[in-house]
């Protein structure tokens, strides 16, 4: 039973997905070192990726923010006027 379970997990028997995994890792790897990428490479890219992206995220966030902050400048007074003359008519 435990073997099922582990053959259903891994998607086949156990020997015969380990064999394919080293075949396609192989392959994959003689491309990669091909096109002179290497694991440190491409570990190196992907953090300055992930960094890239997160500075350009929080620099949207900023900028949205300052406009919000901009926008909000006049509405905020414009809506309380418009509240306050409206309550003035209320009356």
């Amino acid at each position: 039973m435990t073997n099922n379970v582990v053959a259903r997990f891994v998607g086949g028997s156990p020997v015969t997905v380990l064999l394919r995994l080293i075949v396609v890792s192989f392959v994959v790897g003689f491309l990669l070192e091909t096109l002179g990428l290497d694991p440190v490479g491409l570990f190196d890219e992907a953090v300055r990726a992930a960094r890239h992206i997160i500075e350009f995220g929080l620099t949207d966030v900023r900028q949205v923010g300052r406009i919000l902050l901009t926008g909000a400048m006049v509405v905020v007074p414009v809506w309380l006027v418009l509240r306050l003359l409206d309550a003035g008519r209320m009356r």
